[in-house]
């Protein structure tokens, strides 16, 4: 018998709207999706369909007008909950990087792990084992100025698996990048979640990210049109 923490999505939207500018803006209109552990799903559709804010729900960055978020059921209510969620176990793969400039590469990737106990040598040994995980190692000391796109990109992977998250959710990852750092960029995304069985959730308006994921989500002015198995991912 599968224990019911199984069967229980790690993310859920139930019925979940979100209204901009006093109600004239209508960016998801009643979507319900359920991500079970270890899916891997790519969110697709034109821009403005909806899919950045589906995703920022998902994650507790926004909150919902009307309907429920669900993380393995629960309900998380407050801004505090959701902070200590992401902090733990939901981590982010924004377009824009949102690397800080100041910081190495090695520092950005330790940002997330302050405040979660671990101390100093710990934590510079982590970011420096995630920078040689996504092909960065030498590139440790180097800030956001000296890196190129897709090294930034990578840095800002590493930054998102920092706490070992149960869930990593990717926004438009390779949005800003050439077709062949977009594509090495995808292979590292799948192979966090093959390898580490980490539960990933991409939205993209690409297809190529559509025909690798195992679920296929298609949304259209902020509701699910339809819904279908992808293709190579496992």
């Amino acid at each position: 018998m599968v224990a019911e923490a199984e069967r229980t999505p790690i993310l859920a939207l139930e019925t979940v709207s979100r209204v901009y500018a006093g109600g004239r803006v209508r960016a998801l209109d009643g979507v319900s999706l359920h991500v079970a552990r270890g899916d891997c799903v790519a969110v697709t559709g034109p821009s403005g369909s909806g899919k950045s804010t589906l995703l920022h729900l998902l994650g507790g960055l926004d909150r919902p007008t009307g309907g429920r978020v669900l993380v393995e059921g629960h309900e998380p209510l407050s801004a505090g909950e959701w902070a200590r969620l992401r902090s733990r176990r939901i981590g982010f793969v924004f377009q824009a990087f949102n690397l800080l400039p100041t910081l190495t590469a090695a520092e950005n990737v330790e940002v997330p792990m302050f405040g979660t106990g671990r101390g100093r040598r710990e934590r510079e040994q982590r970011a420096r084992s995630l920078l040689e995980r996504v092909g960065l190692a030498d590139r440790a000391t180097h800030r956001p100025s000296d890196l190129s796109g897709g090294e930034c990109q990578r840095v800002a992977i590493a930054r998102g698996l920092a706490n070992a998250p149960d869930v990593l959710l990717a926004d438009e990852p390779t949005g800003n990048l050439d077709s062949k750092t977009s594509a090495a960029i995808l292979d590292l995304l799948l192979d966090v979640h093959t390898r580490d069985g980490t539960t990933l959730v991409i939205v993209s308006h690409e297809g190529s990210i559509a025909e690798r994921a195992s679920r296929l989500v298609r949304l259209l002015d902020g509701r699910i049109i339809g819904e279908s198995r992808g293709g190579t991912a496992p």
